[in-house]
């Protein structure tokens, strides 16, 4: 049975003081390291509950479990740790099993439209609510992990009816906690309490929790949140996989009287977009942020996740890609194309120039294949 160690990662910006005592610590396999928790300064404690999270510094570190090389297979694997994922079967009522639905990268007839994909194990898919229409409090049961998807789930359970529901979960949630949507509107009760008025100070004190449901204008600015919509009545359709989050820029609330009011959302491409005031997101970060670092060690888990290998069009024969052939490595000396003669970098321009996108208010960097200028 593979025995777990707790590997001490740090950032890439170590100053080079710090290298040659971590080089000369002996390394004990089996003892766990706890993470460094750097304090907070006097200007992060006085800020206020709603701005975003103080930025980490560059010495700062997260723990990914390794294993003990006692195969090829498990030197090189990494995984982040999430101990408090459920360990048995998911709610079987809220999920399907994926059946030759496109595992083989094929569409209704038959035909491959995306490439290197087949095999794989066997799946059942989670039915995932993304629009969050119902309101009152919900308990959160338990955190699963989730085979389609690298966020984590939360099922949650309505203590009005029992009805069971799946979210994506945030970071830092766990069983236990109490979320609630406010996509219907403000409760009664707490219209009450707030003297028979909307405050906007007081509705983002009490509304504006972790793992909260809300429409983009009753979020104050600067707010991180996640499963963000575009338009009202519908769901999340951005920053839905794992670690991603939206920062809420600026609103059109004051605006002339007439046509819809609008919300400003900043995603971490550096995109800015406009979206409805009236569309849903939820208060916090994607949950398993620390996915990105995931090393699966051998090839074999790629077959696991459905992934088929890819070969290069340089080690093919001419006949099979337009890279192929020839005597030694030598592409034939043209550009680099798809197997089908489309350029493969970037491919064609196809975006008109005097018609742009509406909802990009700022559109993010592209370089086409070029260095990414620092």
């Amino acid at each position: 049975m593979l025995q777990p160690r707790l590997l001490l990662r740090q950032s890439q910006k170590t100053s080079c003081q710090y290298l040659s005592i971590r080089n000369a610590l002996p390394r004990y396999y089996a003892t766990a390291v706890e993470p460094v928790k750097p304090e907070p300064t006097a200007q992060v404690q006085a800020t206020a509950g709603f701005a975003p999270p103080p930025t980490v510094e560059s010495n700062s570190t997260f723990q990914m479990r390794t294993y003990k090389p006692r195969t090829p297979g498990v030197r090189h694997l990494k995984r982040p740790i999430n101990d408090h994922l459920w360990k048995g079967r998911p709610f079987l009522a809220l999920t399907w099993a994926k059946k030759g639905h496109g595992k083989g990268g094929r569409n209704n007839s038959g035909r491959v439209t995306i490439r290197h994909r087949g095999g794989g194990h066997k799946r059942r898919l989670r039915t995932v609510d993304f629009q969050r229409m119902t309101p009152g409090k919900h308990t959160v049961e338990r955190i699963e992990h989730d085979p389609g998807r690298t966020a984590h789930i939360a099922l949650l359970n309505e203590e009005a009816t029992g009805r069971k529901s799946y979210i994506v979960a945030a970071e830092g949630m766990r069983a236990g906690d109490v979320v609630q949507s406010y996509r219907a509107g403000i409760p009664k009760d707490l219209l009450e309490s707030m003297g028979g008025f909307v405050d906007p100070g007081v509705l983002a004190a009490k509304t504006a929790w972790r793992g909260n449901c809300l429409p983009l204008h009753m979020i104050p600015i600067g707010t991180y949140i996640y499963n963000v919509g575009s338009t009202k009545g519908k769901g999340a359709v951005f920053c839905r996989s794992a670690g991603t989050y939206a920062v809420v820029v600026s609103k059109d609330d004051a605006t002339t009287s007439g046509g819809n009011k609008y919300v400003n959302v900043r995603l971490q491409s550096g995109e800015v977009r406009k979206v409805s005031r009236d569309a849903c997101a939820t208060i916090g970060v994607a949950s398993n942020p620390h996915y990105q670092h995931t090393q699966l060690g051998k090839a074999g888990r790629k077959r696991w996740l459905n992934i088929r290998p890819t070969v290069r069009g340089l080690a093919m024969n001419a006949a099979d890609h337009p890279h192929g052939g020839g005597r030694g490595k030598s592409k034939g000396n043209v550009n680099p194309v798809s197997p089908w003669g489309m350029p493969a970098k970037g491919g064609y321009k196809t975006r008109k120039v005097r018609k742009p996108n509406k909802w990009v208010v700022t559109a993010r960097e592209r370089n086409h294949g070029k260095r990414r200028v620092k």
